[in-house]
């Protein structure tokens, strides 16, 4: 008896169409409700679809005017370095090694090795290259772009460069209040 109550309740409360019944406007089909006679309203000035306010050219594409940025177009800071050596960590030492010289642990396993990050023409190239290949991808490498966001493409490229400058680096590149604490180091 219990079971038939409780199918009556379900069937009858089951039943009620008010959703499918309600009134609505189909997208794109006339409505006489505005004067215009159509069902859809234009975008309102200014409306940007979400995720997708990306004006800054050389922040979303590492270009300007066609061509790769040469300069980074957000603040350097210890923080973003720090952020960039993560992400780095996670999306590119596997193939690029933590130093950068392309002999990650991919590598090591016969994935064909990507170049180092310390060769001269890498180390000359435009920031905006860097963002371009993680962006769209190059050679065996394919797009990071549905991966890395570009706020942290750009923290990644800004670690690429401290890597680059770090296997260059001489000790006259140290200030000096800092260079006297290495001269102190043991040997």
């Amino acid at each position: 008896m219990k079971w038939a109550l409780v199918l009556l309740c379900c069937v009858l409360c089951s039943c009620r169409r008010g959703m499918m019944d309600q009134p609505r406007t189909k997208p794109l089909a006339e409505n006489d409700f505005f004067a215009d006679g159509s069902g859809a309203r234009p975008i309102p000035a200014h409306t940007v679809a979400r995720g997708h306010l990306d004006e800054d050219d050389a922040f979303f594409t590492g270009m300007t005017n066609g061509q790769l940025v040469a300069a980074f177009p957000t603040l350097l800071t210890r923080p973003l370095l720090a952020r960039g050596r993560e992400r780095y960590e996670i999306f590119c030492g596997v193939c690029h090694g933590s130093a950068g010289d392309g002999k990650g642990i991919i590598v090591q396993r016969g994935f064909p090795q990507p170049p180092s990050f310390h060769e001269l023409r890498l180390r000359e190239a435009p920031v905006g290259h860097f963002f371009d290949v993680i962006k769209n991808g190059y050679g065996v490498m394919y797009s990071y772009a549905s991966r890395v966001e570009p706020e942290d493409r750009w923290a990644i490229i800004a670690y690429i460069r401290a890597l680059q400058f770090s296997q260059r680096a001489t000790p006259d590149d140290v200030p000096p209040d800092e260079r006297a604490k290495l001269d102190a180091l043991p040997k």
